[in-house]
């Protein structure tokens, strides 16, 4: 399926690309969340009439992202768990833990926003976890995970 781009997607396209995806993604994903438009000829003319205004939200998304990017630079966010003798957890820390502590602490992150490619923290000590604001705005939060005796 033809669709446009209302912004930019990671390993997909820009604002504006006119793309062909699966018709699933369109039209279970892209389409509902407000993130595409079927590619018709009246779609892309109204695209194109929107083009100024979509392109003006997009960068006012980034400069916002870039603006809570430099708040949280160097931000630890500490994290109490049950854990053994050994230091090791009993459960584990993963990313809905993680926005939860930063939202705390004053910022609103989403669960999806946490990425954590090692997966879940499972014992006590600092680790850096990456926190993607935007697209094109990743920054290193480290994560400092103290141990609760059992």
């Amino acid at each position: 399926m033809q669709i446009i781009l209302l912004e930019k997607i990671v390993n997909l396209g820009s604002l504006g690309d006119v793309v062909k995806v699966k018709d699933g993604y369109a039209r279970n994903f892209l389409i509902p969340s407000g993130r595409a438009r079927r590619a018709t000829q009246a779609a892309i003319a109204e695209f194109e009439a929107r083009r100024a205004e979509l392109e003006k939200a997009a960068a006012e998304k980034l400069s916002a992202a870039q603006s809570v990017g430099e708040k949280m630079g160097g931000v630890v966010v500490t994290v109490s768990q049950k854990a053994g003798v050994d230091g090791r957890l009993f459960g584990s820390i993963t990313n809905q833990d993680i926005a939860d502590a930063l939202t705390k602490m004053g910022f609103a992150i989403a669960k999806a926003q946490v990425r954590m490619p090692n997966g879940p923290l499972k014992s006590v000590g600092e680790y850096g976890v990456e926190v993607a604001l935007h697209t094109d705005v990743h920054l290193e939060v480290s994560v400092k995970v103290n141990g609760e005796a059992a």
